[in-house]
Formats: C-alpha cells, structure tokens, sequence
C-alpha cells in the first residue's frame, strides 16, 4: 500500500498541473515529476520544516518561488513565447499602485513584440493579507482592488491580436 499523501501535497501537485498544463497536458504523473523535482531541490528546508512546522509558510514560499523560476525557464525555451514574472512582495513598495504600474509595464514592454505571452504574479495576497495580520475589510477590499488593478492594466496595455495568460499565484 503506497504512503499516505498529505493534504499540502495533493495541493502543491495540483498546482504544478495547473501550473504547467501547457507541459503536462493534464498528466498528474508528469506533474508529479515536476513536483519532486521541486521539492528535492528544497529538501534542506523541508528538513527544517518537519522539525519545526512554524516553517511551513517559508517552505511554500520557497515552492512557489522555485516553480516560478522553473516556469520562466520553461518558457524561455519557447520560440515566440514571452514570460514576465512580478512579484508583489519583491520589496516594501512593490505592491503600492506607483511602482506596481512602473513595474508591470516594464514586463509589458517587454512582452509586445510577442503574440503569446504568460505574466506570472506572485504573493499579491500575501502583500495585502498577511497571514500574521487581520485581514480586515479594509485589507480585503485593498487585495481586491490591487487585483483588479492588474488585471485592467494587463488588458489595457497588451495588444488586441496577442494571446496573454495572466496567472496569480
């Protein structure tokens, strides 16, 4: 009888399918690959984790920072394909509206001379709602708004003919 999967991993496996699908197609067995890949190159800290659970928010920060890094990589081996990673907590003032616009029409730039494209944003929530924080409706209403924001910059600055995937993890 295999081992029983924790509820994270089954999480974290269906993350790296949605993630990936363009790659897997669906294959939860190709995911799972991909998965373990991950986290064996994190297995110092999932160490840590287990002796001290505490770490598990630093654990999937350091997952979801790795398939982003894999993610870019995968794409940047695709002809015609353009990839542009934000990450909201990439320093204190990333996510204010002032510098998340500077920020994400950089990567927009970047991406016009392409007709497919994937914007990666990373921890948008974890900016706004903190676990250690409330989330208070002013917050939630904050997180709201940041996300619509993106997504109506995005819209607004990709050309009508180009084929973006905007995802948010």
């Amino acid at each position: 009888m295999p081992p029983a999967v924790s509820r994270e991993e089954v999480r974290r496996l269906h993350f790296i399918n949605a993630l990936f699908a363009r790659l897997t197609g669906d294959d939860l067995y190709l995911a799972r690959q991909i998965q373990e890949a991950i986290t064996f190159s994190l297995a110092e800290l999932a160490a840590q984790t287990r002796d001290h659970p505490e770490f598990a928010a630093r654990y999937d920060a350091a997952f979801t920072a790795a398939a982003a890094r894999l993610l870019g990589k995968f794409f940047a081996g695709q002809p015609g394909h353009g990839f542009f990673h934000w990450d909201a907590l990439a320093t204190l003032t990333s996510a204010t509206p002032l510098f998340a616009r500077a920020e994400l029409m950089a990567g927009l730039k970047r991406l016009a001379p392409h007709r497919e494209a994937t914007v990666l944003v990373t921890n948008l929530r974890a900016a706004f709602l903190p676990l250690d924080r409330r989330p208070t409706p002013a917050r939630r209403r904050a997180y709201a708004d940041a996300l619509a924001y993106v997504q109506d910059l995005t819209a607004a600055r990709t050309r009508p003919d180009s084929d973006l995937r905007l995802l948010f993890l």
